[in-house]
């Protein structure tokens, strides 16, 4: 009886460590992964279990019960993080337990240019596939809420570089422009010259909108925003292009005609109309902005065009008639 029970014994430690040595080499053996990486996403409150068995389903790692015992045995099943992930070839078992825990998910990148209006910002976030699209269009009312302390919504989002990650929704991205905008203007305005014609940072941000739209050479910046500031407090019209072009929307068809400066029910035509317009006319970025609060001095009171992206500036309107017509 006692020889039988030790052999039963025997053939029990033999099994067991028959078994943990299989689990051992699944354990080590790579999950069938191209080279081109496989993406697991983790949805919220996704667990281990169903994580594992979507692997074992797309033939990716057959063994499933391991990834579970292991992940149940280290804690590590209770410390997954949501989000999307990139499994590079060769990755172990063991090594996608600890990715998981990493939370080193997929990220991914959206630029909205200088200079862009706020249509053009939600028509680019609208391209993203990775994005969730909640917004419907500038006149949605999340954003009239955001921004309901001004007067419109146009300006109020700094363009630049965002990083997200897959789930995050384009409105997600627009708050995090509107709060990188609220900091800009903010930092720009408390370090800005004396003796500008601002009554608040709302107004410099309209001109650098300008600013942003009438010139492309950094260099020029400063300049442009002296003659426009030189211009407010002469009292004199801005009578600039953009402001007019922004206006008219939709209707403009790429030239503007007397009739279109000779129109008085445009608020944004600056040729007839005095002082700034009633609100930004496109996404200013930083230089910009700091340009409109740190002006060029001199006395040029004109520019015009060169035609290779810079500018000729003036001090005398006849000097500037002359550049016009050279």
């Amino acid at each position: 009886m006692i020889k039988r029970l030790l052999v039963f014994l025997a053939l029990l430690v033999l099994g067991a460590l028959l078994l943990a040595w299989q689990a051992q080499q699944h354990w080590e053996q790579p999950l069938f992964i191209d080279e081109d990486g496989y993406s697991l996403t983790v949805s919220a409150g996704q667990t281990l279990k169903s994580v594992a068995l979507k692997l074992d389903e797309e033939g990716v790692y057959p063994h499933p019960w391991l990834i579970r015992l292991y992940g149940r045995w280290s804690g590590l099943d209770q410390q997954i993080k949501r989000g999307e992930y990139l499994v590079p070839a060769g990755t172990t078992p063991l090594a996608l337990l600890q990715l998981l825990r990493s939370g080193k998910v997929i990220s991914y990148q959206v630029t909205l240019p200088e200079g862009i209006t706020l249509a053009r910002a939600i028509e680019i976030l609208a391209q993203q596939k990775q994005l969730v699209h909640e917004l419907d269009g500038v006149l949605d009312q999340r954003i009239a809420a955001l921004t309901s302390g001004y007067p419109g919504s146009e300006g109020l989002f700094f363009p630049d570089s965002y990083q997200y990650e897959k789930g995050a929704s384009d409105w997600d991205i627009l708050q995090r422009a509107f709060a990188a905008m609220q900091r800009a203007l903010d930092e720009e305005w408390q370090h800005r010259s004396e003796n500008l014609p601002y009554q608040s940072p709302y107004d410099a941000l309209i001109m650098a909108s300008i600013v942003e739209r009438e010139t492309g050479l950094p260099e020029e910046r400063s300049e442009i925003a002296g003659v426009f500031v030189r211009r407010l407090y002469q009292n004199m019209r801005l009578q600039t292009d953009p402001t007019i072009i922004y206006g008219l929307g939709d209707t403009y068809q790429g030239n503007l005609r007397r009739k279109h400066l000779e129109d008085e029910s445009n608020r944004y035509n600056t040729y007839r109309h005095k002082g700034l317009p009633p609100t930004p006319i496109a996404l200013p970025g930083r230089a910009a902005i700091h340009a409109a609060l740190h002006q060029q001095d001199g006395k040029n009171l004109y520019f015009v065009a060169r035609g290779d992206g810079g500018h000729y500036f003036s001090e005398t309107l006849a000097e500037h008639q002359q550049a016009v017509l050279k």
